[in-house]
Order: C-alpha cells, then structure tokens, then sequence
C-alpha cells in the first residue's frame, strides 16, 4: 500500500537534525524526498563520528527514504537545476541561515517565479528578525535561550543545566513537519501555495509553554520561579538499579504508601494535598528513596503495579534494544543497509491504518542519485555528462 504522501515530492536543501528529521518523517509516509547537497561535501553529519562503511550512524538515522543529488548552488547552472526541481515539486525546505538563499538566488521569491504552488519552508535558529539573527547556532545555544536549560536546572536560582539529547533539534523537526502538511492540505482545498517560517526558538517556547511556563501565564500574578521543580518525580535509587516512580493524584498517593508500607505518610499534614505534596517536595522524594533503596527493582516494580502507581525501570540504552516492552510494541526494526550494512533504527512512530509509512530506502550515498534525478528533469546524457565535467552536479568518478 502506497504511503499517506505517496505522489508528493520534496527538495530538501537542509543539513545537521532539524531539517533532515523533518524531511525524513516525510519520507517515511511516502514522499518522494530529493536531498540536495554541495558538490564533494554533503550534509556536515556525513563526517561525523560512528561510522561504518563510509555512513555515519547519525546520517543514517535522519536521511532514509531520500535520493541524494550534488550540486553547486554558487553556479548559475546549479541554481538553473534547482529552479528546474523546484517548479516539479509540491515542497521545498531549507534550512541556511538568514539572508544566504537570496544571495543565492534560490530564496522564497525567485523559487517562487518558477513555482507558484510551492510549499516553501525557511527553517532558522532564530528567525529572520532580531539581534540574534547573525549567529551560528546549535542545539545547545536554543536550549540556553528557550528556558529549557533552566527548566532542566530546576528553578531560576539553581545551576541551568542542558538535556542530553538534542530536544530543540527534534522539536522543531516534528513541528516542520505537521506544519508542511497542513499547507499541502490547505494547498489541496484552494490551490495556493504558502511561505512557511519556522525557527528553533519559536517550536521551543510553544513546546514547553504547554507545561513549563505556568509562572508565565498569569500576567498580573507572576508564580515563583525558585527551587526543584515538582511536577514529575524524580529517578530512584534502589538495592540493585534504578527506577522512575510518579505519583500525581490522591489515590496513586494512596498505593504508594500501602505498596512502600508507609501508611503514617497519609497523616503527615505535608502530603495531604497535591499542591502540598509539590509544596514540600524535596521531603517527599527523600522519604520515597530511603524505603525504595532497601529492595530490588523487581520488588517493587511488582508491589507498585498491583497499587496502580506509574512506575517502570530506568533502562540503559543497550537494555532497551531488548525489552519485552519495547519488543512487543515493535518501535525499532532492523534492516540491511547496501553499504554500511545491518542497522537497527526506530520504526516511524504514527502507525497509518490504511497508508503504512514504511522504511522503504537507506540512506543514499552523497549524489548517488544524481543521474536519475537529471534525467527525470528531462536532460540528456551529452547535458548531464557536461555538468559533472563542468564541476556542477554530481561527484568525481
């Protein structure tokens, strides 16, 4: 069965995470997604460490179900392909720092001339307005001004610290995504196509505000800022590993101390309420770990559940590969990639009832389809021969 965007394409012109997750997500249901890299180089991830047969494990990982083509964009005969792709395709999506793409002359304008109906999406760390504009920017200089970096810290007067995945990366990636098919849609009810802005900072601030920025909402009553956040329990130390457990309501409160044996918990006049639970939340964890720390995971995990507390083992990376859990649930598949071999990697998440996304492509190599996607465009042998020799397309033999 064809996948949910089978007969769409799209021009991927981005590089690292952000855009090329979005992109991949798009391949995955179905989309025929073209990777246009620079000529010798490709996607900076392709350099990156963890590699075999030549493919980065990171490159692999954001870059299936795609074709790759190298071009040089600074040439006119490299712009005069893009354009050429760009007017056969529903989508476009780049993610150069402000300004380049119109000294490019691909930028929304001129890639509109050529496509009226494109979908254009201009990815950025900060937008194209404001002091920060001009800087370079990763993922740890989003989580530093979103507020994640505090929020990971704890509270505004404590040490802010990074999560050590790169959440801003991903976030704005799943946030491209749904919104470039909200414009196909809108595309399919009026037949307009639309510019789409989208940067890290902006899907950060609209991912967290949903639960982080409580002390925000209210303008005339700001709430304090100051120590450990509360909403979520913390990880426990038990005799043999560790485990999360969370309690948010009175009845899971309840369990929690029946299943630690702890019934004098439910009189302490600190713990009678959610909001004094949160209140006095450093006591309440302090409590919870010195009676948890006694016994082993298996121990408790199992007098938890019978009491209906949320609570599950912390898994290492290597764990979770083979836990029954995620076995059962089938979230990461296997397959054989034609270079680099047998890899494992997370199956697409959104599981279609009619329109499967499948893992259907590895990885390409840097410009392995080159040729193919220069004839689709209608050039021939003799042209496209003469734009390898010219240096404009594809890779030296």
């Amino acid at each position: 069965m064809a996948g949910a965007l089978e007969g769409y394409k799209v021009i991927d012109l981005t590089t690292m995470i952000a855009g090329p997750f979005a992109t991949m997500l798009l391949g995955d249901q179905g989309a025929d997604v073209i990777k246009v890299e620079i000529r010798g180089r490709g996607d900076h991830v392709r350099a990156t460490a963890n590699r075999q047969g030549g493919f980065s494990a990171s490159f692999l990982n954001n870059n299936r179900n795609k074709r790759s083509i190298t071009l040089d964009l600074k040439q006119p005969e490299g712009r005069d392909v893009l354009h050429r792709l760009a007017a056969s395709a529903d989508v476009l999506v780049q993610n150069f720092r402000p300004g380049v793409v119109e000294r490019l002359g691909i930028g929304e304008a001129e890639i509109r001339a050529v496509a009226p109906k494109l979908i254009y999406v201009s990815m950025s760390g900060f937008g194209d307005q404001g002091p920060y504009v001009h800087k370079p920017v990763y993922d740890p200089i989003i989580q530093a001004v979103c507020g994640l970096a505090s929020v990971q810290g704890g509270g505004d007067n404590l040490r802010p610290r990074l999560v050590r995945t790169v959440v801003p990366d991903k976030v704005t990636a799943l946030t491209a995504s749904q919104a470039i098919t909200a414009a196909l849609l809108v595309r399919e009810r009026t037949g307009e196509g639309q510019h789409i802005t989208l940067s890290m900072l902006g899907a950060m601030v609209q991912f967290l505000w949903s639960t982080d920025m409580g002390g925000q909402t209210f303008v005339e009553q700001p709430f304090p800022q100051t120590g450990v956040s509360a909403f979520n329990d913390l990880i426990y130390t038990t005799a043999d590993g560790h485990m999360a457990v969370s309690i948010m309501t009175d009845k899971q409160w309840a369990g929690l101390t029946r299943a630690l044996e702890q019934s004098d918990w439910l009189e302490d006049p600190r713990f009678t309420s959610p909001a004094l639970r949160d209140q006095y939340f450093d006591e309440r964890v302090a409590l919870t770990q010195s009676v948890l720390e006694t016994r082993g995971n298996d121990y408790w995990l199992e007098r938890l559940d019978a009491e209906g507390v949320a609570c599950a083992p912390v898994l290492t990376r290597t764990e979770l590969i083979e836990h029954p859990q995620v076995v059962a649930s089938e979230v990461i598949h296997q397959a054989d990639h034609p270079v680099a071999g047998p890899v494992r990697q997370a199956r697409h998440a959104a599981r279609f009832s009619a329109t499967p996304a499948t893992s259907h492509a590895p990885a390409p190599g840097l410009g392995q389809n080159t040729d193919e996607i220069l004839e689709e465009l209608g050039l021939n042998e003799t042209e496209i021969a003469a734009l390898r020799t010219a240096g404009i397309a594809g890779e030296e033999a």
